[in-house]
């Protein structure tokens, strides 16, 4: 995670980087919703560093609807494992420790807007 624009997103915005499982569901289980960056390897990706680049807009965009975090090298694979969002970079949503939707690769404006108004107007599902 060593790419400059990624490093932004924790140094600049003070989001987490999540670098153990419990503290992925420490973050994602707290009231709210939370999105898990995802970068992938950035040096391999080109995709990556757009998306570090976007989502502070999207977050701003949404009116900060929502708080992110960046998942760590260190657990990456088991966070895709998990959720089965295998592409990265993706952005993947939680609501109150349920995974509501996930949005994987760089997408045009427009799909990102639509995408996430419909993530974020999911009902609640029934306990």
């Amino acid at each position: 995670m060593s790419h400059p624009l990624i490093t932004r997103l924790t140094q600049d915005f003070g989001w987490p980087s999540l670098a153990d499982m419990d503290a992925v569901e420490a973050f994602t289980k707290a009231a709210g919703v939370h999105v898990l960056f995802v970068p992938g390897d950035a040096a391999r990706n080109l995709e990556t560093p757009d998306v570090a680049v976007i989502l502070p807009e999207l977050h701003a965009a949404f009116q900060k609807q929502f708080d992110c975090a960046v998942i760590d090298d260190a657990v990456e694979r088991e966070v895709r494992s998990e959720t089965t969002v295998f592409k990265t970079p993706s952005l993947i949503f939680y609501r109150d420790g349920e995974m509501i939707g996930a949005i994987p690769k760089v997408r045009d404006w427009s799909e990102y807007v639509t995408r996430i108004g419909q993530i974020l107007n999911l009902p609640i599902a029934a306990e």
